[in-house]
């Protein structure tokens, strides 16, 4: 697959933008590949469907009423949250309240790529009761009137509030389009939702629905903007209609230069296999609510609905020294291969990790407390791995939830389908040219929580940069690609930069290890 690069003069100016402190000696023993920063290895835990406010919506002040006490540093810089006057007099038909512990499993919310717009309104903010509200879900969720407006803070979220005092956190990261899931986490890989092609479950395009892919052309070929399962998965509901990719992803780009990647998923591996030897993933664990959740949920794996990079039989890979490099699975993996590779000393130079859907946040089958125990089982083993000290964790969301967020992001990529777009009236979201032409790709979205983890983070330090999803993406091209971007009309190409979070004159070595249960510190 052909790529596209700055070449020479990118590759200087990403070294002169990242000073480097690690040593040759250093590097070979990591069996880490060249980078124009510190950072050897990336870590991006995401997660599912969570708005900003709906986590830091009053950091860094917590009831303290219930549930884990939280206490601020002193010099806790403010974030741009729940005022007064949005908590007590907010233009939505409810006001924000706080959830308790006790009510950490709820209702999910209305996160449609179409309904997103509305409630958003033009900018107003107004509209989220009416159109991404749900209170009427099974028991034994919580569903008072106004739920989408409602927010924890930091007696539930504990850990994820005693991170950002450690490390770094930002106030003004966006989805990069609106919508659900796979949008956001084909972004997160590729930054191009287009080039999306719709399969009958007899394995032929379909061409003339348009609740599959968005502003199709006469071959059937358009827009992501909603969950169907990909297509190269063999885990996937192949009776209803799944989803092909074209065009380049990040793994691509990685392999092209022999960076080592991984993805990793909570029930990749397969229980069983038909006669037939198609994979069967019915690993399953029970919630917070004792409900039993299956592990693996196919739409939340991006790389497989591209050929290029999937693993469509779950096959695992020959051997642990196989992780991370080219081989039968084609770097998917089952997320057991990540602790594996991290005990075993062939950490690959980035690794993507998704929670079992129990543990993954999404709210009607996931939950914050779920959440935090593997969010902290996972962030204490890669503090206390040999990696540590060149190690960056990227801690983020593929889309809102329909959840209440103040914050009306900027519309750097216009829309016009009158089937979906909804922003600025019908058919309208945005004004202005689309990225390449292509429709149905309108953002930024909502605002979503980030955290950056790292010895290199700066401490207890909120970053108002304005970034998004392929931010990520970005971070990844500049430090090991030289610069290097996606094309054909990625958000790439507009992605601010995470640099600002960084201090690299002056890292902390030092650990902060969190009780699993708690989120409180138990070594700092």
């Amino acid at each position: 697959m052909r790529v596209f690069s700055w070449g020479a003069l990118a590759i200087a100016m990403a070294s002169s933008m990242f000073p480097t402190s690690i040593t040759a000696a250093q590097n070979a023993a990591l069996g880490a590949q060249h980078t124009a920063t510190p950072i050897k290895h990336l870590v991006v835990l995401f997660q599912e469907n969570i708005s900003f406010d709906h986590y830091f919506g009053t950091y860094p002040h917590a009831a303290n009423t219930d549930g884990n006490p939280f206490h601020a540093k002193r010099d806790t810089p403010r974030v741009n949250g729940l005022t007064s006057a949005l908590l007590t007099h907010n233009p939505n038909e409810d006001n924000p309240k706080r959830l308790a512990p006790s009510q950490a499993f709820t209702c999910s919310q209305d996160h449609g790529y179409t309904a997103e717009q509305q409630a958003f309104d033009g900018g107003l903010m107004d509209k989220f009761v009416q159109y991404t509200g749900v209170t009427s879900c099974p028991p034994p969720a919580a569903h008072p009137a106004g739920l989408v407006m409602d927010y924890f803070d930091g007696n539930t979220v504990t850990a994820l509030w005693n991170y950002a005092q450690r490390f770094a956190m930002s106030d003004n990261y966006f989805g990069t389009e609106f919508g659900p899931s796979t949008p956001g986490a084909l972004n997160l890989i590729s930054g191009d939702l287009y080039g999306a092609s719709g399969m009958s479950p007899s394995g032929h395009p379909v061409h003339s629905d348009p609740g599959v892919i968005g502003s199709p052309n006469a071959r059937g070929i358009g827009t992501v903007y909603d969950d169907q399962d990909p297509y190269y998965d063999g885990c996937s509901d192949h009776s209803a209609t799944t989803l092909r990719m074209t065009g380049p992803n990040i793994g691509n780009l990685l392999n092209a230069r022999h960076v080592t990647w991984g993805w990793f998923e909570g029930g990749f591996a397969p229980t069983s296999r038909t006669v037939g030897g198609t994979p069967v993933c019915a690993a399953a664990r029970r919630n917070i609510v004792g409900q039993p959740v299956t592990d693996y949920i196919p739409h939340h794996e991006p790389f497989q609905y591209y050929r290029s990079t999937a693993n469509p039989d779950h096959l695992p890979p020959a051997s642990l020294a196989e992780v991370g490099r080219n081989g039968r699975a084609n770097h998917q993996y089952d997320l057991s291969w990540f602790f594996k590779a991290l005990r075993g000393g062939h950490l690959p130079a980035v690794s993507f990790l998704k929670a079992p859907a129990y543990a993954d946040g999404h709210a009607g089958y996931s939950d914050p407390l779920d959440e935090q125990h593997y969010l902290v089982h996972t962030i204490n083993a890669i503090e206390r791995s040999r990696y540590w000290r060149s190690t960056a964790i990227m801690l983020t969301y593929d889309d809102s939830d329909g959840w209440y967020d103040h914050v009306m992001p900027p519309i750097v990529n216009p829309s016009a389908d009158p089937l979906t777009d909804r922003l600025n009236g019908i058919g309208v979201c945005g004004h202005g040219q689309p990225l390449a032409g292509h429709q149905d790709r309108c953002g930024y979205g909502p605002r979503l929580p980030f955290l950056l983890i790292s010895p290199y983070a700066r401490r207890n330090y909120v970053d108002g940069a304005l970034t998004d999803q392929t931010s990520v993406l970005r971070f990844i091209e500049d430090n090991w690609l030289g610069g290097e971007r996606i094309g054909h009309g990625s958000f790439d190409t507009l992605a601010g930069s995470l640099n600002g979070m960084f201090d690299w004159r002056r890292p902390r070595f030092t650990r902060l290890i969190l009780n699993q249960r708690t989120g409180e510190p138990v070594l700092h």
